[in-house]
Order: structure tokens, then C-alpha cells, then sequence
């Protein structure tokens, strides 16, 4: 009897669940909504099956959040509350500027140092043919805001249709400090003002702040080091801080997700033994892509995945389809060549890695890869699926 080959890849199901409070049992919630669609909508669970739940239930079952207060009084405890520097923070009403308020109430000035023409994930302030028109050269020219506002005006973000740096500076104003704003982007031309510096940046963080230290500043902190320990009762993120944080309301904040290890596993282990299927599992923030409209780089979060089970260690180890196509078999179609196809992938080598045969596959973690495939999934806005279902991703062309 012919083999049946299965003739559907990779599915991504958004499941829904009740609304998650503080306090609830995510791992039973999750469980027994997944194995609820399952019934609902005819399909089984399989081995290798991910189970993707996001970030923002994972901090809203564990409470974990912080008022704007609590932010500034760990702000002025950790600088002093003097004149502070705050450098290279992304342009978001949702993800920075909470944090903001918090930093200008825990201070007496802030010296707003802003990234240009875009900020690290790709919100432009201005384009970079205005830049070229003008002359500047980003990397070496530092702008004062009325040599800013004389140069560009009052931009506005293309999506928001915000002016962020009159947003930021009114904000800052408003929480009762003062406010100088620049546009650089050498980490060191911060020092010309204060000792004490903020660096906002996510990804380059690491970087900016070894910079800062060896050119002698006095206080260097990263928002991964601001509400490392809670604040009189406050939520906190001992690994990240304020990085990945949200808006929750006007003046509180909801944190990255912390100590959640044990809420993957327990996940898995619920589906083994409600149904004897290994499954793996994740939780996810921000995928890791770039729109190519507004530029925008989406990660915001310091991880796409701050937990994952131990089968989602690693990268693909793929063919490319096509390569072997196109030069192996070129000779070959039909049965033939799908019968040479399915003999090299059974076949290959465990590390593909700087194989020709493998050039053009997706070079990233698997976590970045399937934690994108989520975001997408789920959406950020009422979709109500912050638990994704993500089967067949580890089959390949020879799965039955």
C-alpha cells in the first residue's frame, strides 16, 4: 500500500480564552483552552506541537506591575534626582513614555538625547533625505531642538500622527522638571551635560552603557537596571527592569513577564498527561520583523521569548527545496524528483550549517522564528487569541 503523505504544512491557530486577571491558574487556563478548541474544532494534538501564550497574560496572572511612583522613587534613590541624562528611547506613547513620566518625576532635569533620523526600532523622526538635504551628517552633528525645529520643523510620525519631541518635552514639563532637548547619536556626547545617564536603548543597551562607564560617567543605568527589586510592594523584573514593559493605565505600568520557567513546563506536563502528546511550549512578546512601510524594526521587548521549553533551543537545520531543484536534481521532475528530494532530507546531515544546500534558509532561533509566527497570529489588538496553536512546524517535505 502507497504511503499517505500529509498535504497540509505548518498551522497557526489563534485560541481563545477567558480574560486573565491577577491570581488565575495560567497553566490550567491555557490547558484546558487548547484541548477545549481541539474538541470544538475536530483536530488532535500531535508530538512537537507548540503551544504559544503571550506576555502580556503571563504579567497580568502574576500581577506584576508598577506605578509611576514607584519608578521615581527608584529613579532618584538609583541617580540622585539631580540633573540626569536620558538618552536614545524609542518613540512610544505605549511602551516609553509611561516610563518617562516616572524618570521626569524622579529628577530635577532630564537632558533628552534622541537618536536621528529614527530611533532604534525604526520610528522616523525625520527621513534620511531631509537629513541629506539639510547636510547633517548623523553620526558626527549634534542638533540643538531649535536647530532641529529650523532644519526639519515639526515632524509628525507618518502611523501616530504624533510630533514626539514636542510630546516628550511637554511631558517632562509637566511631571515638574526641566527639560534640554538634543539630537546626537554618540553615546559620549551625553556627558557634555550631566554625569548621570538613562540609556533607553534596547538591543544596543550593553554597548552604550561599556561607552558611558569607560568615558568616566558617574551613574550609568539602563531601564533594565530600574525596578530590578520591587518598590514598596511594587512589580519588578529582576533580569529586565522597565525593558518590555507596557501602559496599563495613566500612571502605572505592566512589566515583562518574570520567573515563568516553570510555567511552560507546567503547561507541557498538563497536555502529556491530559492527552500523551510531547508537546513544546513558549511564551512570546514582539515578533522580530521590519515593516517595510514605516521602517519599523517590531521588537520592543529585550527578548521575543523570555521562556521556552528545551525542545525550542537552537535553529533550523533545513534544505533548501529549491537549491536542490534547481542544481542536484535538475534533471529530474515528477515522482523522480520528489523521490530525491524526500532521500537528501532523510539523509542530511544534523548541522547544515555553511552547507550550500542549505543557503537560503531562515538563519535565526527558532524561538524568534516561531514567536513572530504568533504576534502575527494573535495581533495587538481584539482578536481575544493570546494563546497560539502552532502545528507542523518541525514537519518537513517527508512527513506522513
Amino acid at each position: 500500500m502507497k504511503e499517505h503523505q500529509r498535504l497540509v504544512g505548518t498551522i497557526s491557530r489563534g485560541i481563545r480564552c477567558p480574560i486573565i486577571r491577577e491570581g488565575d491558574n495560567l497553566a490550567e487556563i491555557v490547558t484546558s483552552s487548547v484541548l477545549a478548541a481541539a474538541a470544538d474544532e475536530g483536530f488532535a494534538l500531535r508530538d512537537r506541537d507548540v503551544i504559544a501564550v503571550t506576555e502580556s497574560v503571563v504579567a497580568r496572572s502574576q500581577g506584576n506591575y508598577a506605578s509611576v511612583s514607584a519608578i521615581a522613587e527608584d529613579v532618584r534613590t538609583k541617580t540622585g534626582g539631580g540633573t540626569v541624562g536620558v538618552m536614545f528611547p524609542i518613540l512610544s506613547r505605549n511602551r516609553f513614555a509611561i516610563c518617562l513620566r516616572g524618570i521626569a518625576q524622579g529628577c530635577k532635569k532630564v537632558v533628552l538625547m534622541l537618536s536621528y533620523p529614527s530611533d532604534e526600532v525604526g520610528n522616523a523622526l525625520i527621513s534620511m533625505d531631509k537629513i541629506d538635504e539639510a547636510g547633517v551628517n548623523p553620526y558626527s552633528d549634534v542638533l540643538t531642538l531649535e536647530k532641529y525645529r529650523e532644519l526639519f520643523g515639526y515632524e509628525k510620525h507618518e502611523f501616530t500622527g504624533v510630533d514626539y519631541v514636542q510630546y516628550y518635552g511637554d511631558l517632562i514639563r509637566e511631571c515638574g522638571a526641566e527639560v534640554e532637548i538634543i539630537f546626537a547619536n554618540r553615546p559620549k556626547t551625553i556627558l557634555q551635560y550631566t554625569d548621570a545617564v538613562i540609556n533607553c536603548d534596547i538591543h544596543t543597551r550593553k554597548r552604550t552603557k561599556r561607552i558611558l562607564r569607560e568615558a568616566g560617567a558617574r551613574v550609568v543605568l539602563g531601564l533594565d537596571d530600574i525596578l530590578t527589586a520591587s518598590v514598596n510592594g511594587s512589580g519588578f523584573n529582576e533580569s529586565y527592569g522597565l525593558l518590555g514593559s507596557n501602559k496599563a493605565t495613566e500612571d502605572s505600568v505592566k512589566l515583562f513577564p518574570h520567573k515563568c520557567q516553570g510555567l511552560v513546563e507546567d503547561i507541557q506536563k498538563n497536555i502529556l498527561e491530559a492527552t500523551g502528546k510531547h508537546v513544546e511550549v513558549m511564551i512570546y512578546g514582539d515578533g522580530a520583523f521590519k515593516d517595510p512601510q514605516g521602517k519599523i524594526w517590531e521588537l520592543a521587548d529585550p527578548v521575543v521569548s523570555p521562556a521556552f521549553t528545551e525542545g525550542l533551543h537552537g535553529t533550523p537545520n533545513e534544505l533548501k527545496l529549491k537549491y536542490l531543484a534547481d542544481n542536484d536534481f535538475a534533471n529530474l521532475s515528477g515522482e523522480e524528483l520528489k523521490a530525491a528530494i524526500s532521500e537528501s532530507i532523510k539523509a542530511k546531515d544534523a548541522n547544515l550549517k555553511g552547507k550550500m544546500a542549505s543557503e537560503g534558509t531562515t538563519p535565526r532561533q527558532l524561538t524568534d522564528l516561531i514567536g513572530s509566527l504568533c504576534d502575527l497570529t494573535s495581533g495587538s489588538g481584539d482578536k481575544g487569541t493570546p494563546i497560539v496553536l502552532v502545528q507542523g512546524y518541525f514537519d518537513n517535505y517527508t512527513s506522513e
